[in-house]
C-alpha cells in the first residue's frame, strides 16, 4: 500500500522524534488531511527545488515516515500538525495522485550501537567541536549539553543538523546510514569542516584587526562597506564590472579584440578594488571599448558638392583642387581609399593644413590634425605597452577615438619635421602607417590588438622635401607655390578681412579697404609666399584703429597714408618683425 508524501523545503527530519509542522500550501494540506483521514502514515521528504515540487523526480527517494498526533485547523486557512517520526525510509515508485504525492517505503534498518563506546565517543567529540561554532551560530553550549545528557541519540543529531544549518545532500547522508556510529562519523566531518571554516574567518578577523592597528583603518572600513553594499545589491563596484561585462556583450567587437576584453575583464574581476592593476585593467578596458572598432561616416561622396566647398574655402591654386578631386573621384568610384597618400609640401602660410580640413568637409567625415614637428619617439604612433605607469595608446588610436569613427580624414602636419633618437625610429612606425598593405592590422601596443587603418584618409604635410626617399615613396607630392599678389588681395578680400573683423569685434560695414590698400600692405609690410604675415598686418590696422577710437568702430577708409600711419606706431614701438625686442650683450 501506498503511503502519503510531504515534500519539505531544505529540512531533513530523524526519526524518533516528535516534530510540529505548519503548512499554508493548498497541496500539502490535502496530503494532511488524507492521510489522516484514511488512518494512513505520512512520510516526511525534502524536495529539490524552491517552489512545491511538480514531478516525482523534484523530490529526495530517502525520508522518514511518522504517525500524525494531532491536526490544528487555523482561522486563516493554514494547518498545525505534530508528527511523531519512527522510521528512516527509502521511497520508490513515486506517482502523482489527485495532485498528492505517494509512492512505497521501505525501512532502512539501523544498527542498535547507542550504548557502545565509541557511539558515545563519537558524541561526546561532536560535542566538543561545536564550541568552535557556538559564536558563529548563536547558540548556547548549554542547551547542546543538555541534550547531549538528557535525550536519546537521534535528538542528539537532529539538533546538531538543524543548529549547523547543514546543507540537504549531508543530512539525507546522515539519514540513510546503517548505524548511529556511521551518522556520527558524518555528522563529525561536517562539524569539523564547519569548525575549520570559523577559525580560518577568526584568523581573517585578528588579520583585519592587526592591519586597523598599523593605521589602515579606513581602508578596511571601506572594503567593509564594500562588502555591505554588495550583499545589499548596490555596490558601485560590482554594479561597475557588470555594466563593463554588458557594454563588452554589446560592442560589436572583432573576435580578437573580444576575447581581449573578455580575458582582461575576468582578471580585473578577480583582483581586489583597491589594487593598482584592477585600476588599469579597468583604464584599458575603457579605451578598448572606446575605440570606433564598426562605427563609420556613411556619407555620399558628391563631386559638385566637393568642388564647391574647395573653391569656396580656398583662392587659387587651381592644379592643386584639381588633384584633389581626382583622388575624391577614385574614392567614389572604387568604394574605397585605395590609392597614394597625398602630401602637400609648400611654404607656411600657403593652406596646406587647411586643405585637409576642406577635403574632410568635402567627403562629409570627421576631421583630425597630429602636429608632427619634434616627434622622435616611435610611442607616439604605437603608444605604450599598459604595463607601464602612465601608459597611453598612441595618438593616431587616440585621433580614432576622439572621432567616433574608424573612417576620418587625418592630417599628420609637418611630415618633414620628424626626429629620431634613442628612443625609437617613428619613421619606421609611420611608414606602416601609411602602408595599405600594412594598415589593414595595425596593432598598438597599449591596445595589444589589430584595428584596420585602411579606411582612414591620411593627409600629409611639409615645409620641404627634406625626408627619407622611404617615406616619400609612400606619398604623391603636390607643391603648393606661393600665391601672387593678386592672388593675395583675393583671398584677403574673400576670407583675411573678415576673420580680422571677426576677432577684433569690427563690424564689416565700417571697414573701408580698397585693393589698392591691400597691395600696398602686401609689397610694403610683407615678404612671404603664403599669407599669414598679410592677416596678421590686417588685424594690426584694426586694432590700431580701436585704440585710436576709444574701442569704438568708427567707420573708417583704410587708405595708403592711413594704414603707414597706423603701421609706424606699431613698427616705432618695436613690434615689427624687422625690429628685435632688445639685444643680447
Amino acid at each position: 500500500m501506498k503511503e502519503y508524501i510531504l515534500p519539505f523545503r531544505d529540512f531533513v527530519v530523524h526519526p524518533g522524534l516528535t516534530v510540529p509542522v505548519y503548512i499554508d500550501n493548498k497541496t500539502s494540506i490535502a496530503c494532511i488531511e488524507s492521510a489522516a483521514k484514511t488512518g494512513q502514515r505520512l512520510v516526511l521528504v525534502a524536495q529539490r527545488t524552491w517552489n512545491y515540487p511538480s514531478n516525482p523526480d523534484d523530490i529526495y527517494n530517502v525520508g522518514t515516515i511518522g504517525d500524525i498526533v494531532q491536526i490544528l485547523r487555523m482561522p486563516d486557512g493554514s494547518l498545525h500538525a505534530i508528527v511523531r517520526t519512527t522510521d528512516a525510509v527509502r521511497v520508490s515508485d513515486v506517482v502523482i495522485e489527485d495532485g498528492i504525492f505517494v509512492g512505497n517505503v521501505e525501512p532502512i534498518a539501523i544498527q542498535d550501537d547507542t550504548s557502545h563506546e565509541q557511539t558515545l565517543a563519537l558524541r561526546d567529540k561532536i560535542a566538543e567541536n561545536m564550541q568552535f561554532l557556538a559564536n558563529v551560530k548563536r547558540f548556547k553550549m548549554e542547551k547542546l549539553r543538555n541534550v547531549a545528557t538528557n535525550y536519546p541519540l537521534p535528538a542528539f543529531i537532529d539538533f546538531v543538523v538543524q543548529t549547523i544549518e547543514m546543507d540537504v545532500e549531508p543530512a539525507l547522508k546522515i539519514l540513510s546510514a546503517s548505524s548511529w556510529r556511521e551518522k556520527l562519523i558524518i555528522l563529525l566531518e561536517q562539524v569539523n569542516l564547519m569548525a575549520e571554516t570559523a577559525k580560518i574567518e577568526e584568523s581573517i578577523n585578528k588579520r583585519i584587526h592587526q592591519q586597523m592597528e598599523k593605521g589602515r583603518r579606513e581602508a578596511i572600513l571601506q572594503e567593509k562597506m564594500r562588502a555591505i553594499q554588495r550583499e545589499m545589491g548596490d555596490d558601485d563596484l560590482e554594479m561597475d564590472t557588470e555594466n563593463i561585462r554588458k557594454r563588452i556583450e554589446n560592442a560589436h567587437l572583432p573576435r580578437e579584440a573580444k576575447e581581449k576584453a573578455i580575458s582582461e575583464w575576468k582578471r580585473m574581476k578577480s583582483l581586489s578594488p583597491m589594487s593598482n592593476e584592477g585600476g588599469l585593467l579597468k583604464t584599458y578596458l575603457d579605451e578598448l571599448l572606446a575605440m570606433p572598432w564598426n562605427k563609420s561616416d556613411k556619407s555620399q561622396i558628391d563631386l559638385n558638392m566637393a568642388r564647391s566647398v574647395l573653391d569656396s574655402e580656398h583662392s587659387g591654386m587651381r592644379g592643386v583642387k584639381e588633384r584633389i578631386l581626382e583622388h575624391i573621384a577614385v574614392m567614389k568610384k572604387t568604394k574605397s581609399n585605395q590609392g597614394s597618400i597625398l602630401c602637400f609640401v609648400g611654404a607656411p602660410g600657403v593652406g596646406k593644413t587647411s586643405l585637409g580640413k576642406s577635403i574632410a568637409t568635402a567627403l562629409g567625415r570627421k576631421y583630425q590634425r597630429i602636429s608632427l614637428g619634434g616627434v622622435s619617439d616611435e610611442a607616439h604612433f604605437r603608444g605604450h605597452r599598459k604595463t607601464y605607469i602612465g601608459a597611453q595608446t598612441g595618438r593616431i588610436m587616440d585621433a580614432l577615438k576622439r572621432c567616433k569613427s574608424n573612417n576620418p580624414v587625418i592630417v599628420l602636419d609637418e611630415i618633414d619635421k620628424m626626429g629620431r633618437d634613442w628612443r625609437g625610429d617613428p619613421e619606421s612606425a609611420l611608414l606602416e602607417i601609411l602602408d595599405p598593405e600594412q594598415n589593414k592590422a595595425f596593432r598598438d601596443h597599449y591596445l595589444e590588438v589589430d584595428f584596420d587603418l585602411s579606411n582612414v584618409l591620411f593627409i600629409a604635410t611639409a615645409n620641404s622635401l627634406n625626408m627619407s626617399n622611404a617615406l616619400k615613396d609612400r606619398m604623391e607630392i603636390i607643391e603648393i607655390p606661393g600665391y601672387s599678389i593678386e592672388e593675395k588681395v583675393q583671398i584677403a578680400r574673400e576670407h583675411l578681412i573678415k576673420r580680422a573683423a571677426r576677432d577684433t569685434g569690427w563690424d564689416m560695414e565700417h571697414i573701408i579697404l580698397s585693393d589698392d590698400a591691400i597691395r600696398h600692405i602686401i609689397q610694403k609690410y610683407t615678404s612671404e609666399q603664403g599669407v599669414r604675415q598679410l592677416q596678421r598686418e590686417i588685424t594690426a590696422i584694426l586694432r590700431r584703429a580701436l585704440l585710436e577710437n576709444n574701442a569704438e568702430d568708427v567707420r573708417t577708409e583704410f587708405t595708403c597714408d592711413k594704414i603707414d600711419e597706423l603701421l609706424s606706431v606699431r613698427q616705432t614701438a618695436g613690434f615689427s618683425k624687422k625690429i628685435g625686442f632688445g639685444v643680447r650683450i
